[in-house]
């Protein structure tokens, strides 16, 4: 088991909550020591994933997944702890990775219980690997259960504002979200087999074995794509998001909006377009509209916010509406848009909550209306926070540029009358985006300082400026280099999209 790398996904942040658990809570050098070796080994091995497969790719193997391999864990209902690759899973594995990296040093300072604070982080990037890794469907819906559950203790105990609240909203509704998509899940599972087959929770098996019935594919194909659409913020489940966000401690919201939102993305594609293509064909149309709803909706409300954190929480509700909006046109240029989106937005979004905590520690304010004049005070903080929201509004040169012009172009490769109007309201969202994002950056940033205690402030310190260099970097690798993503993805979307067209006839 432990010679394939996958697993050591998993086995590094459980041997990282070990560790944590034999520091003494006050011990802030020894817990820090086990967060930043921990984290580093992650990445780095996340980036060697990375170049392997490329590598392997590059030598002709087109195996939908790589590095496989599969333990049984309960016979009498078939599971198994089965992982395997492709090029959107190693993306997404390498932006977790990447966040939980720059998250720990986003809460170098964390307080009170940083113990137990980094423990359940670590477990919360347990569940998010795991996810990432799974091809089992129950071993996958184990690991997002996993993934969900920290929330309500990261957010209640050191949150901010209505932290209790949030807590509880933010975990009744993904879990009303979880129970759709067990239930989902459950319907695949019990048609998986062919006539006299065995049933199984492999999604490959699946996808080559089973016949789902039509009329099964589209109650199940609603239960999935709502399960998994609650936690990507589709409207009109998207409630919790902005509460959620705002609430939360800065790593938690970095990895949270980051991360743990792309789950909901990743499991529409890879469970409920893949495995229910015929009901994916005939009812897209639906979530097309409540997709397209959230991007611009999500939008005018971030316009209209004076905290900082509701800001960005509702611009993730419209960029997530985006990635949602892009894999239901159903086509390769749209899907390789929504990945490219997945990953730009969980980059950018983690850059802005580490910036508004950053800036919030020192003001003790999120309003807009108290700040100003800041980019004086502290010019590496501000800078920064304009590179997140230029790549926020889709400046050339920067990772939201490449993936929204090509969601846009994907989209717009659907001639008829629905898929066009839908398509021009969501490209109307990004002048909504920068409307926003400029009022902000003028209110914050520029103008004379509201606040003569603000003029004694200080600039970013070296974690800090690791953290967001690390984000910065990775953005604008994305917006200069965007080619090698499009070879890692190449071959993922083939099998789907010979199921889609195959379910048409």
């Amino acid at each position: 088991m432990f010679d394939n790398i996958l697993i050591w996904f998993v086995v590094i942040p459980i041997a990282m909550m070990a560790g944590l658990g034999l520091c003494q809570n006050s011990g802030m050098k020894a817990i820090r020591a086990v967060m930043v070796v921990c984290s580093t080994v992650l990445l780095a091995l996340a980036i060697w994933l990375c170049c392997d497969f490329l590598r392997l790719r590059e030598m002709g193997v087109t195996d939908e997944m790589l590095f496989t391999g599969s333990w049984m864990w309960y016979a009498p209902l078939n599971i198994h702890l089965a992982v395997g690759v492709d090029g959107i899973s190693v993306l997404m594995i390498l932006l977790s990775a990447i966040i939980v990296f720059a998250g720990t040093f986003a809460s170098w300072k964390i307080n009170p219980l940083p113990k137990n604070f980094f423990l359940w982080y670590a477990l919360l990037s347990t569940g998010v690997f795991g996810f990432f890794i799974s091809i089992d469907i129950f071993t996958m819906f184990m690991f997002y259960e996993v993934a969900l559950i920290p929330m309500y203790l990261l957010i209640g105990v050191w949150g901010t504002g209505r932290k209790e609240y949030s807590a509880m909203k933010l975990t009744l509704m993904l879990m009303g979200g979880s129970a759709f998509l067990m239930l989902g899940l459950l319907g695949i599972f019990w048609h998986s087999a062919p006539e006299g087959g065995q049933l199984t929770w492999n999604i490959l098996e699946i996808s080559h074995n089973a016949s789902i019935d039509p009329n099964w594919q589209y109650m199940l194909f609603c239960f999935t794509f709502v399960g998994f659409g609650v936690l990507g913020a589709m409207f009109p489940f998207h409630t919790w998001s902005p509460d959620g966000h705002a609430s939360a401690p800065t790593a938690v919201s970095m990895l949270h909006a980051g991360v743990l939102m792309k789950l909901g993305g990743y499991g529409c594609f890879r469970i409920a377009i893949f495995l229910l293509p015929q009901a994916a064909n005939e009812l897209a149309w639906i979530f097309i509209i409540l997709t397209g709803i959230s991007i611009v909706y999500g939008a005018f409300s971030a316009c209209v916010q004076t905290d900082l954190k509701y800001i960005n929480a509702y611009s993730s509700v419209s960029h997530c509406g985006m990635v949602l909006f892009a894999i239901l046109m159903l086509n390769a240029t749209a899907m390789t848009g929504a990945i490219m989106q997945m990953l730009s937005h969980g980059l950018m979004t983690a850059l802005f909550f580490a910036l508004i905590g950053m800036i919030y520690g020192r003001t003790h304010t999120r309003d807009i209306r108290q700040m100003g004049g800041l980019m004086r005070i502290m010019p590496y903080l501000g800078v920064c926070y304009m590179i997140a929201g230029f790549a926020s509004l889709g400046l050339p040169g920067l990772s939201g540029f490449v993936a929204e012009m090509t969601i846009f172009f994907g989209a717009f490769q659907d001639a008829d009358v629905f898929h066009r109007i839908f398509v021009i309201c969501a490209t109307a969202a990004i002048v909504i985006t920068a409307v926003y994002i400029l009022r902000v950056v003028g209110k914050l940033l520029l103008g004379p300082v509201q606040d003569d205690h603000h003029l004694t402030l200080t600039d970013a310190t070296w974690f800090e400026r690791l953290a967001t260099v690390t984000l910065i970097l990775c953005i604008a690798g994305i917006g200069c280099f965007p080619n090698w993503i499009n070879e890692a993805i190449n071959h993922s979307f083939t099998p789907i999209i010979n199921a889609l067209q195959a379910s048409v006839f």
